[in-house]
């Protein structure tokens, strides 16, 4: 607030507009409002080498072979999944302009479509984009402060082979377990309740082709990202959570890489996506 007087009676008091604040200021309104709701500090160097939270890569039962020709093989059972929760560790990054989780695309801190996420972390919460990604189970996410680093864009991991193949044997390539139709319809209702429709924005129609060879259609704002439909698929098919696949357009062939761009950005209205896995 500034003063203009004209005299010692009499004066006029002029209010200025609100000063933004700065993303170091931010940065450190959301380490210390987690703080304030129960967040610790964590030194990584004290973590033992056997804590992990990733899914295991295979929970079935096998044979063990015999070691000569008379003695036969041994089953072995593995551990039985008691549901379809899991555990998902997630590591958000702040960085002078904005946020990264994981290994992902930087996400600015002025863009509204943030303000939730952010909202959520200052108090302390678990932001509903990760707990959908977790499907019940529980979220670790840690925070990490680069608030003096500029977001550098992580090295892409090298792949030896990205392409499709069939399985020997089977007359269509099986990509994964599938669930009984009653189960699969109450996850897609799931999934189509979990996207908050503005009924007052403009809306568009999305037909995604699945890799299990199944379809889906929802509706979206202009104003949802590619990542919404992302999580879309991963609510409305739990088993693909745990798998990598990329969204691409049908024609021309165009991998969507950039899935902070909402669907209008991305010239995406009433368009077709094909999801494939990687």
């Amino acid at each position: 607030r500034f003063y203009a007087g004209g005299s010692e009676r009499s004066g006029q008091q002029i209010v200025g507009p609100p000063r933004k604040k700065s993303p170091n200021e931010l940065v450190e309104d959301l380490f210390k409002g987690a703080k304030e709701h129960g967040a610790v500090a964590v030194d990584r160097t004290a973590k033992s080498g056997g804590e992990t939270s990733k899914p295991k890569p295979f929970a079935g039962g096998g044979y063990r072979l015999g070691a000569t020709p008379e003695e036969e093989s041994a089953y072995v059972a593995g551990e039985r999944r008691q549901n379809s929760s899991q555990d998902v560790h997630v590591v958000l990054k702040l960085w002078k302009s904005g946020f990264s989780l994981d290994s992902g695309e930087l996400r600015s801190y002025q863009d509204p479509s943030n303000a939730q996420f952010l909202d959520d972390i200052r108090r302390g919460e678990v932001p509903a984009e990760l707990r959908r990604l977790a499907r019940g189970g529980q979220v670790n996410l840690d925070m990490e402060d680069h608030r003096d680093e500029e977001y550098v864009k992580p090295k892409s991991v090298f792949r030896a082979f990205t392409g499709e193949g069939q399985k020997l044997g089977s007359t269509a390539p099986q990509v994964m377990g599938t669930s009984s139709p009653a189960q699969q319809a109450e996850n897609e209702a799931k999934a189509s309740s979990a996207i908050v429709i503005n009924e007052s924005e403009p809306i568009t129609n999305i037909q995604i082709r699945l890799a299990d060879g199944g379809r889906l259609v929802q509706k979206f704002n202009h104003s949802h990202r590619i990542r919404d439909i992302r999580l879309f698929i991963v609510d409305a098919r739990p088993a693909m959570a745990a798998t990598s696949f990329v969204l691409m357009t049908t024609f021309p062939n165009k991998e969507l890489t950039d899935e902070n761009q909402t669907l209008k950005e991305a010239n995406l209205l009433n368009a077709v996506i094909v999801q494939r896995l990687t």
